[in-house]
């Protein structure tokens, strides 16, 4: 009798076919992103959590899960399939995070992981079941925090809106920047006071409404219009209220009302009448279907394994911080000290500041400042800043960064002219006292800028080709006088001082 071996079947450690199956591949991947990537999966929590500005983010998780349950029954009628096309949205993801680290940009960064989150689902579950869940994974990109960028902007325009409504009214004022002055007291438009908050929030939620309560794009249109306009006008109205009340009473009773409108009863008033007003046309009925399971199921040519896909997708996502640490450069030391330089018409004073000013820059190398004075009695200050590489907290652009510490007395009051490669503004302290600032960027021996996108690019480009990380700043500020203009002490300065591009680089020991 002749022995014969039997094939053996092979069974998979774990099955990765149907719902159960391409969940759990799913799981794996987003569960590789999100431990990867804690470090900026915890800065993002922690911003949620500590900043009002973006308090609404914490409820952006579950309005997520909810809106997939309402998509539940349709999903169930769907197959999924592991479709390779959707890696190359990971793939973006994972690029955006690179160029976001190299760059020092915490909300390309943050971003980054909603796409590749986004992406490992459209690769595992596949088109069909992507094009259902649609509205959810956009939704997500609601839980980046950003919107700080429209901050001064919207400090001008309610300071803009407040003066017409103080106009129409009859009460003196008079504006500078962000602040106003009346008969009663000096206002300033602070950047709680911008309308920021509100207007970032009414925009997550409008988007939501708009989802939820229409199905016609153009009444969608005209509700996030409305709404968002609402919510800047009414800001301004806010704004004016308070300074009205202070002119007819006094300022502690105008703060303490700007206080509970603000925190209660305004905008939960402006939220009321967006949705009253938009009611008479919602045109989505409650139990309408999300989407038609039938239009969207259909065949996927060669459908890939999502065993296999899922391998890919971790391969992808781990190229990206190893490249980083493969491209990292030594970085280039700085000289052992920073001397300010020596310019001609100008001599070092030591009359002391009308109210104290260092900028801010956290983690420099090195950070010196010196005041100068010249013959026509013109006064300029000098700060020169060096980092040896910038990283994570120690940047040369950034929140918090610059000519006015956030947590200190000067505030950012409005731009200012400067010349060409440069960035002015200026900034106000109690009495007030009010400088302009004209700073100058360089990085890695490049030409300077004022230009804080700029700035990242350069970082960038520094950090992912391994080039000189060295950067510099070079902020020349005077104060407003009577009769002694900050722009022109500023002009007098630069244009004995030389050229700027060859002081950064003896500062960074360039050259």
């Amino acid at each position: 009798m002749t022995g014969q071996t039997l094939p053996m079947a092979r069974t998979p450690l774990v099955d990765l076919t149907g719902w159960r199956g391409h969940l759990t591949a799913l799981g794996i991947v987003a569960f590789a992103i999100l431990t990867l990537f804690f470090d900026d999966v915890h800065s993002m929590v922690s911003i949620w959590w500590n900043s009002s500005t973006f308090g609404h983010c914490l409820f952006v998780p579950p309005l997520i899960a909810w809106l997939v349950q309402q998509r539940l029954p349709g999903l169930r009628q769907l197959e999924p399939v592991a479709w390779t096309p959707g890696l190359i949205w990971l793939g973006l993801g994972a690029l955006a995070w690179l160029l976001g680290a190299a760059a020092g940009v915490a909300m390309v960064r943050h971003g980054a992981l909603i796409l590749m989150l986004q992406g490992a689902t459209v690769a595992l579950l596949g088109p069909a079941v992507a094009r259902a869940l649609i509205f959810p994974l956009f939704y997500a990109f609601f839980m980046v925090p950003f919107g700080e960028e429209i901050v001064p902007p919207l400090q001008l325009v309610t300071a803009q809106l407040t003066m017409f409504f103080l106009d129409l009214s009859g009460v003196p004022a008079h504006m500078e920047g962000i602040f106003i002055t009346t008969p009663t007291g000096y206002f300033e438009v602070a950047e709680a006071c911008s309308g920021a908050k509100f207007l970032i929030a009414m925009t997550a939620y409008g988007v939501l409404v708009c989802n939820v309560c229409f199905k016609s794009w153009p009444r969608r249109i005209i509700f996030m219009g409305g709404a968002l306009l609402l919510s800047i006008l009414a800001n301004g109205v806010r704004a004016f209220a308070t300074i009205l009340v202070a002119h007819l009473t006094t300022i502690d009773a105008a703060v303490g009302f700007d206080h509970v409108v603000y925190g209660w009863v305004f905008f939960a008033i402006i939220m009321i009448v967006v949705m009253a007003t938009a009611w008479p046309f919602f045109d989505r009925k409650p139990g309408d279907p999300w989407f038609d399971p039938q239009r969207l199921q259909s065949p996927v040519p060669n459908p890939g394994s999502a065993g296999r896909v899922a391998g890919i997708a971790l391969a992808l996502i781990v190229a990206a911080p190893l490249w980083l640490a493969a491209t990292a450069a030594n970085a280039d030391p700085l000289p052992a000290r920073i001397d300010l330089p020596s310019v001609p018409g100008w001599t070092r004073s030591a009359t002391p500041m009308a109210y104290p000013w260092k900028p801010r820059f956290d983690g420099a190398d090195h950070a010196t400042l010196g005041r100068y004075r010249n013959a026509d009695g013109q006064i300029v200050d000098l700060a020169i800043i060096a980092y040896e590489r910038q990283d994570e907290g120690r940047e040369l652009v950034g929140f918090g960064q610059g000519a006015a510490d956030p947590d200190g007395q000067w505030v950012w009051s409005s731009p200012a002219a400067a010349p060409s490669g440069a960035r002015g503004e200026q900034i106000t302290a109690p009495g007030p006292v009010v400088r302009q600032v004209v700073s100058y960027y360089v990085v890695g021996g490049n030409a300077p800028t004022g230009s804080r996108p700029q700035v990242k690019i350069a970082t960038m480009k520094a950090r992912l080709l391994g080039q000189d990380q060295r950067a510099v700043a070079i902020l020349i500020s005077a104060e407003e006088g009577q009769g002694r203009p900050a722009d022109a002490a500023i002009r007098a300065f630069l244009t004995n001082i030389g050229d700027i591009q060859l002081l950064a680089d003896r500062s960074a020991g360039i050259r």
